[in-house]
């Protein structure tokens, strides 16, 4: 099989998709022209919709279905059939791209710069090249007149705001068929990945008591406090790193991170600080679930609070906030897992299965029955960082891999 790579074809495929700003729930109009691009290649297509209600009763999401933006957020699927019987492989990727600061950007982040071998957009790694490369995979399949059964590509909408498309697809099957397995093509640097971490996202709160800045000693300060609380935390991330284990976790000097990612203390430099907010990011391992992680923390919160004269009469409050990730994993010996692994290994490249401290769209699919690879283009360090960057070459390669364990995958059914 070559796919068209590194044809003309790929390349206005993604070089117009790069070109959408889909930040922010503005998936509609690049969603649009996905279904035409897919309907005009031949792929029957699917359209679906996120229910808030419905994902409202999901443990990821925030149980107001107000908070949930679903609307105008259509997720995209295109359906080959291959020949009668046989298995049905979906390959995911997801349109939705995080904001970029064009002031950081040394070029227009949705002004595609192809220079050599390097592509620069918002979203050539994470993860519009992905979502590329299962398209003209796809199509390589499509050409392979041995195969059987059928391939799914997915374009869903909102996966950097919990898997907005991916869950409403998992929770209520969008097609009149079953998908047998998935690899959802996020930058794994072409190594198969089939752990993924869970996340707690948790906002603390706390009280002090002002005072003028010449006069400290009649205000209560929350900043002391808050370094007894954030100290304990990290006490307890070292704590769980030696306590909590994973055979594909061992490569992480800190396997299930405890993040601090905004603080907001005080209102004014010549008074004392009487509130303050800050927002944790808290690493949940595979085989944990995100309340039993939670509850670890609260308790431990609830120990320094213990300690405090002050704290015990004004408590804080620790509530969860944004969206929640499940960690999810799937067996190594499942059939598309090897599938990807005989398709590396036959490249000569390494095949063995990792984990990963993110989570992903693939946790949903897990969850539903469905198992879930995460297998594609590019480093994962470069996605939500400026002037983010792909190796064309490395998408070239990618993307006939991706078809290799695709056909793999679907021979052996």
């Amino acid at each position: 099989m070559s796919p068209d790579l590194p044809g003309d074809g790929f390349r206005a495929f993604l070089d117009r998709l790069l070109r959408f700003d889909t930040t922010d729930g503005n998936e509609a109009d690049a969603q649009a022209w996905v279904a035409e691009e897919l309907d005009r290649m031949g792929f029957e297509v699917y359209e679906w919709e996120a229910d808030a209600e419905t994902l409202s009763e999901h443990p990821s999401f925030p149980d107001d279905p107000g908070e949930i933006d679903v609307e105008g957020r259509p997720s995209v699927g295109g359906v080959l059939d291959l020949g009668s019987g046989g298995r049905t492989l979906a390959l995911n990727g997801h349109v939705d791209v995080v904001p970029a600061d064009r002031e950081s950007w040394s070029s227009d982040p949705f002004d595609p710069v192809w220079e050599g071998d390097r592509l620069t957009a918002r979203g050539a790694v994470d993860m519009k090249s992905g979502l590329a490369a299962c398209v003209f995979a796809a199509l390589a399949l499509a050409e392979a007149d041995e195969l059987s059964g059928r391939v799914v590509v997915e374009s869903v909408a909102g996966e950097e705001e919990g898997g907005i498309g991916a869950a409403a697809a998992a929770l209520s099957n969008p097609y009149p068929f079953e998908r047998d397995a998935a690899i959802v093509a996020e930058p794994t640097d072409l190594v198969p990945v089939i752990v993924t971490e869970g996340s707690l996202m948790k906002r603390l709160r706390l009280r002090g008591r002002s005072a003028h800045a010449a006069t400290t000693w009649r205000g209560e300060s929350v900043l002391p406090h808050f370094e007894r609380i954030r100290r304990a935390f990290s006490e307890l991330e070292t704590e769980r790193s030696e306590r909590v284990r994973h055979p594909l976790y061992r490569e992480f000097p800190v396997p299930w991170p405890v993040n601090c990612g905004t603080v907001r203390a005080g209102s004014w430099a010549s008074s004392v600080p009487a509130t303050l907010e800050a927002e944790f990011r808290i690493g949940v391992a595979p085989g944990e679930t995100v309340d039993e992680v939670e509850r670890e923390f609260e308790k431990r919160l609830a120990d320094v609070v213990a300690e405090s004269e002050w704290l015990g009469e004004h408590p804080p409050s620790f509530e969860r906030f944004s969206i929640q990730f499940e960690p999810a994993e799937t067996d190594p010996e499942e059939p598309v897992v090897r599938a990807v692994s005989n398709a590396l290994g036959a490249s000569g490249r390494t095949g063995e299965p990792r984990g990963a401290t993110y989570g992903a769209d693939s946790r949903h699919y897990v969850e539903a029955g469905i198992p879930t690879v995460l297998f594609g283009p590019g480093n994962i360090d470069q996605a939500h960082f400026p002037d983010e960057t792909i190796e064309v070459s490395e998408l070239a390669e990618g993307t006939r891999l991706l078809a290799d364990a695709a056909a793999r995958y679907l021979s052996e059914a």
